[in-house]
């Protein structure tokens, strides 16, 4: 691993030089501007506040991306991150969140050290999508005090939160709205203007929305005061950590590590595809685990790879990693600078922020293709991920949803194609004697395992009598279990014992070695193993009595003649051949 992040390095300052410099400079710079409103409204909707926003951004910037496995990733506070921590921080405070970020971050480090990244690609998009969407909700709803300009209880989940408006005298400070509406209508609309492809809406928002609240004297709720430091006050202490909590902490802990390796790879993937150069995610996912080791420490919260600012950073024209430092110290000057300003930002700016954000984090792509194209089982996940995510927690529904796509990816599987053909002697050129003998082709397509089994046995029985010759033709076939091969072996004695026969032929290695190991073509015999079906049914002729009527080579085959194909070798010749 060591040698490969010397070879990252090494390809991507190769020839860097002043001009390589002034395009990571100012990617950089577009960057901040982007990350610094999602860092505050990250930092409050987490259930911190907006200076340990700050303080992720700036030193998720620096070593996560000194250390990472790509040069265009970005990483600080997420909105999915954000909507896991606000449950932890309802439930155990920020020495909660500050713990598990910190557990969260050897478990991703691990992960890395063990080279486990490719474990996270397992999880089907189905389920990403749903929790994905499922975080949005819960962003959003975590969003109405503020943007209502009000303040009730905490709750735990949407269900509670819904109760608690349902019982409460709702009076919304219409200023709150308004700053919301401002923000969230700057957010949409500004994006269509040509300049405003160079500032990012939300940070114009926030601008115009605190310069009305202080123009107009609007009494609305602000962020409060910034401290002009990067080591907060309030932050984890070795001296004061609540391993009291720990056991309690190890399943959210488990949330925090698989959303933040899941979004990191992703991001990787996306902005991978977008600069064709490849993350070497292992890496990647060490410099995750280090970076939020270190950050609880400082005051922050978890972070992970934000996939809307490494887009703008690719987008930007930014070449190596020093954009991701770039833009975590120009957050940094930020805070320091202009830290007095910063704190008479409006909630509810940040509310509008969010709500926006929370809207387009939905993968409409991937849901408009489910629901269009009415792929049920991936509606199923999704549906049921997203509930999942929104009334319990992302562990949960991540196993949920996970366990919903295996078992209708099992269910898939399971559907074993059986084509049955049946030996006519007339048309394939053979005679048989007066007492003729059933034989019948099947070929099978799909993993002969225990879903599918035993319906090979039930099809078999309902179309031939234990007296036939079968052919089994299992090219098809990827792989046999161990019910795949008992049902094998349970269709052999019967065709064996009821004076039939059952040959096998075209079989994968891996199928060969299985059955192998099963015992199965050791008791069967070299004999009844065949490199193709039309050698099997050629090999029948001694064993029958049937003659070969066609004899004369200038007298082909009939063309729909199971033999008149490509002559093969046989199966017990193949690796000579």
């Amino acid at each position: 691993m060591v040698r490969d992040w010397f070879f990252m390095w090494r390809r991507e300052f190769a020839h860097y030089n002043a001009g390589t410099f002034q395009k990571d400079l100012l990617a950089g710079l577009t960057v901040a501007a982007v990350a610094l409103p999602l860092a505050l409204a990250f930092g409050v909707a987490s259930g911190a506040d907006a200076a340990a926003g700050l303080v992720t951004a700036v030193l998720a910037g620096v070593i996560i991306g000194l250390m990472g496995g790509a040069p265009y990733q970005i990483s600080g506070p997420t909105g999915a991150m954000s909507a896991v921590l606000i449950v932890l921080a309802t439930r155990y405070g920020l020495e909660g969140v500050w713990l598990a970020g910190l557990l969260a971050g050897v478990m991703i480090l691990a992960l890395g050290l063990f080279r486990l990244g490719r474990v996270v690609a397992l999880i089907p998009s189905p389920v990403i999508s749903g929790f994905t969407s499922g975080i949005a909700v819960i962003i959003a709803f975590g969003q109405v005090d503020n943007f209502l300009g009000i303040k009730t209880p905490a709750a735990e989940n949407v269900l509670e939160k819904l109760a608690i408006y349902a019982e409460s005298a709702i009076a919304p400070n219409w200023s709150a709205v308004a700053v919301a509406l401002i923000v969230m209508a700057t957010m949409i609309l500004w994006p269509r203007f040509t300049w405003g492809k160079r500032v990012p809406g939300s940070l114009v928002g926030i601008v115009l929305a605190t310069l009305l609240v202080v123009l107009l004297g609007w009494d609305v709720p602000t962020i409060g005061a910034i401290p002009r430091t990067i080591l907060l006050e309030n932050r984890l202490r070795l001296t004061a950590v609540p391993w009291q909590e720990i056991g309690n902490l190890i399943v959210p802990a488990m949330s925090i590590a698989a959303l933040g390796a899941i979004e990191s790879l992703l991001c990787g993937a996306v902005a991978g595809n977008m600069t064709g150069v490849r993350m070497f995610t292992n890496i990647e996912l060490v410099a995750q685990g280090i970076g939020n080791i270190i950050i609880p420490f400082f005051g922050g919260v978890p972070a992970t790879a934000a996939i809307a600012r490494t887009s703008v950073n690719v987008k930007s024209g930014g070449v190596t990693r020093l954009v991701s430092v770039i833009h975590g110290l120009v957050i940094m000057g930020a805070a320091l600078l202009f830290g007095g300003l910063i704190g008479r930002v409006p909630l509810a700016a940040l509310a509008g922020v969010l709500l926006v954000t929370a809207w387009r984090m939905n993968e409409w792509h991937a849901i408009q293709f489910f629901f269009g194209r009415r792929l049920k089982h991936a509606i199923a996940a999704f549906v049921i991920t997203l509930v999942a995510t929104v009334l319990l927690d992302l562990t949960q529904a991540i196993l949920i949803g996970f366990g919903i796509s295996t078992l209708v990816f099992m269910a898939q599987m399971s559907e074993l194609q059986i084509s049955r053909r049946p030996v006519e002697a007339d048309r394939l050129g053979i005679a048989l004697p007066t007492a003729a003998h059933n034989v019948s082709v099947y070929y099978l397509s799909g993993p002969l395992f225990f879903a599918a089994a035993r319906r090979l046995l039930e099809t078999v029985e309902g179309q031939d009598g234990a007296d036939a010759t079968l052919i089994l033709s299992i090219r098809g076939v990827p792989l046999v279990d161990a019910t795949g091969i008992e049902v094998l072996r349970e269709l052999w004695h019967r065709q064996h014992t009821g004076g039939g026969d059952l040959l096998l032929t075209s079989m994968d290695q891996r199928v060969e070695s299985q059955l192998q190991r099963g015992g199965l073509l050791d008791e069967m015999g070299p004999s009844r193993l065949f490199w193709s079906a039309d050698k099997a049914i050629l090999s029948l002729g001694g064993k029958l009595g049937w003659e070969t009527a066609v004899s004369d080579p200038a007298q082909p085959l009939p063309e729909d003649s199971i033999l008149a194909t490509q002559t093969i070798e046989p199966f017990a010749d193949r690796a000579e051949a």
